[in-house]
């Protein structure tokens, strides 16, 4: 479930899966899948040159009204906007057991990207790096490198309520491997969490 995170920019906002069938992330009203985020920061990680300052992550951006209610849909009592449209298709399971983040999440890839659709507008999310202010933003949202690491070891432990067997996807695994050998001072420090 998405969880509150600190930004420089915003205070406060939200940021994580909120569907354990999908690998969709939400931060605040933009959608996007982690494959394509983890790919993302991996070209970042790989970059020695540090010559990519700028990635357009492809995203959707939904009006706060299309969003929908997480908790009235996870509760099974109001499934409005794009989130209740996915609750329909994939429930809240009924055991608290079950209550896992699914490795398998991005085979449901085409069927989310069909509701999204119908919700809000692709767009392609501008991620900046500013070095020199040790800053990153995914468009308005600005975080600092520690703030932004938060967010990565989120999806690394595939946020609450874990990877399903603390089993992670390949492209999560790609990630972590590319973040532990960069260079690049946006990584600096970054442990990811086991």
């Amino acid at each position: 479930m998405p969880l509150a995170f600190e930004s420089i920019s915003h205070g406060t906002i939200a940021f994580g899966f909120f569907n354990i069938e999908s690998d969709m992330l939400l931060l605040e009203h933009l959608f996007f899948f982690a494959s394509d985020f983890c790919q993302m920061i991996k070209v970042l990680a790989e970059d020695e040159t540090e010559d990519v300052s700028e990635y357009p992550l492809p995203g959707y951006d939904l009006p706060s009204r299309a969003i929908g209610d997480l908790h009235g849909a996870i509760a099974g009592t109001r499934f409005t906007g794009f989130i209740g449209e996915s609750y329909k298709t994939f429930p809240f399971p009924r055991q608290l057991g079950a209550f896992k983040q699914n490795p398998e999440g991005f085979r449901t890839r085409k069927q989310m990207e069909e509701m999204i659709d119908r919700y809000g507008e692709k767009t392609k999310i501008p991620v900046r790096i500013s070095g020199e202010k040790g800053h990153i933003s995914l468009t308005k949202y600005v975080f600092s490198y520690s703030g932004f690491h938060a967010l990565l070891n989120y999806v690394w432990v595939g946020g609450y309520p874990r990877w399903k067997d603390e089993r992670r996807p390949s492209y999560v695994l790609e990630m972590g491997s590319a973040i532990k050998s960069s260079r690049r001072p946006l990584f600096e420090g970054l442990i990811l969490e086991s």
